[in-house]
């Protein structure tokens, strides 16, 4: 059985791989009119009305989430695992001047101080997790009395092993690793709802995300693409006040 450190040395040596073409893939980047809708519909629902937050993005990757909440004018902490990730980051907010802090970090042990951010929003990122539960409750270690986490994620509708050869999945990091990830295929809505709730959060609320799959299923067959079947959704919770 790998260790931990093996398996998250797998997941960082899988995603600085791919760090130079991950913006081409569908769901990293916005490039229809319908796309950009659709996400900033998102974007009011994880944000829930709140303006000027300290937000921390885990697993920030190219800087997707960092720099769309840049342009609404919360001030943004990104980590990563991934060195060539960051690097991407840091050069796309350089040339749009956004200041955003990027740090490599592990999303499981977080290097900031208990009630440090009013927001910590993730995207695709529990999955790769070999303690997804317990990095929920890092991530709320980290939230101020009164703030909110927001899991942006979706779960395979392809059985394990039944996945596309190019899928994260199969490759040939992940491979060896994935019965050391309890989310790999992902998980329903309703289950992270639950684990929410059982972690503490109130005001526990979702969205399956309809308005951002039909963009980006739009978008695939203008540019001749076929998407694997997944939900997405959106899940917020807020940390009690007292």
């Amino acid at each position: 059985m790998p260790s931990t450190d093996i398996v998250k040395q797998q997941v960082a040596a899988h995603w600085g791989r791919r760090a130079a073409h991950f913006d081409a893939d569908f769901g990293h980047s916005i490039r229809t009119r319908e796309e950009r809708a659709a996400w900033d519909r998102v974007f009011s629902l994880a944000l829930g009305g709140r303006e000027g937050l300290q937000a921390l993005d885990i697993g920030c990757g190219t800087g997707f989430l960092s720099l769309e909440l840049a342009a609404r004018g919360h001030r943004v902490t990104g980590i990563d695992f991934a060195p060539a990730m960051l690097a991407l980051a840091k050069e796309k907010a350089a040339n749009v001047g956004a200041a955003i802090q990027f740090e490599e970090a592990d999303a499981e042990n977080l290097p900031f101080a208990p009630g440090s951010f009013d927001l910590v929003i993730t995207r695709h990122v529990l999955w790769t997790l070999p303690h997804p539960e317990a990095a929920i409750s890092e991530w709320i270690r980290v939230l101020r009395p009164g703030g909110r986490l927001a899991v942006i994620d979706g779960h395979s509708l392809v059985a394990p092993g039944e996945e596309q050869a190019a899928s994260a999945r199969r490759s040939a990091e992940y491979a060896p690793i994935g019965d050391q990830l309890p989310f790999l295929m992902g998980k329903a809505q309703e289950e992270i709802e639950r684990l929410f709730l059982v972690k503490g959060l109130v005001e526990v609320g979702g969205d399956p995300l309809a308005d951002v799959i039909m963009a980006q299923n739009q978008r695939a067959r203008a540019e001749g693409e076929e998407l694997r079947p997944r939900r997405r959704y959106v899940v917020w919770g807020n940390v009690p006040l007292a």
